[in-house]
């Protein structure tokens, strides 16, 4: 359920979940949108989405893995072949825009910003507590759209920076992280969770966040 003010009800997330479900329900590992329903009561929009149950758990409670994983090599196959076909479907949707990372970068990491030179669908919003542990399946596709080449597997490594065995796994599954486009993508991540801690957001995360900002630049 997804409540707003009725006028400013609309927009990315708001439509995020169904603009996922056209593009990728059946095609990737993720739950499958059975239907939505959307109502307006005392100024304020209410929507609600009904998706398949998904009974495997998470791989983690939160955004941020605190301990490493016993996860088969199958696990990352399917992982990473899902994240090829999000990768090759064209979309409007942007998630990251070059004008944010322009003033952003050198704000939050003290370094210039990088210019963006290659773009690829991404889920948005890919760490843990999105993932399960047997498939993996893939959730909440809110944030989904156009980012920096790499930028889930960005995010799934800062993410994971505090289980290094994990991390680990994630630089192998995805080479992409050692070349030039993978180092903008973890640049753009990295600044994204520095402004999420000067918000309150998993400040035990800054200090590995800055020593790979320290490692990339």
């Amino acid at each position: 359920m997804i409540s707003a003010p009725e006028d400013r009800a609309g927009g990315k997330i708001w439509e995020g979940n169904r603009e996922a479900a056209v593009l990728f329900d059946g095609r990737v590992h993720k739950p499958v949108l059975h239907g939505a329903s959307q109502d307006t009561r005392d100024g304020f929009a209410h929507l609600a989405e009904l998706h398949s149950f998904v009974s495997e758990p998470v791989c983690s409670s939160s955004p941020v893995l605190r301990q490493d994983l016993d996860l088969p090599s199958s696990w990352w196959s399917s992982l990473r072949k899902d994240l090829e076909q999000v990768n090759g479907m064209p979309t409007e949707r942007v998630a990251v825009r070059q004008e944010w990372v322009d003033r952003s970068v050198p704000r939050f990491l003290d370094l210039p910003a990088p210019r963006i030179t290659e773009w690829a669908t991404a889920h948005g919003d890919l760490h843990a507590a999105n993932l399960t542990s047997v498939t993996p399946v893939l959730l909440d596709w809110e944030g989904f759209g156009l980012a920096p080449v790499g930028y889930d597997a960005a995010m799934l490594l800062a993410y994971s920076l505090l289980a290094p065995g994990f991390a680990d796994g994630v630089r192998e599954a995805f080479p992409v992280l050692a070349t030039e486009s993978g180092r903008v993508a973890q640049l753009v991540v990295l600044t994204e969770l520095m402004q999420s801690a000067s918000r309150g957001d998993h400040p035990e995360l800054i200090p590995a966040l800055r020593a790979l900002a320290a490692e990339l630049s």
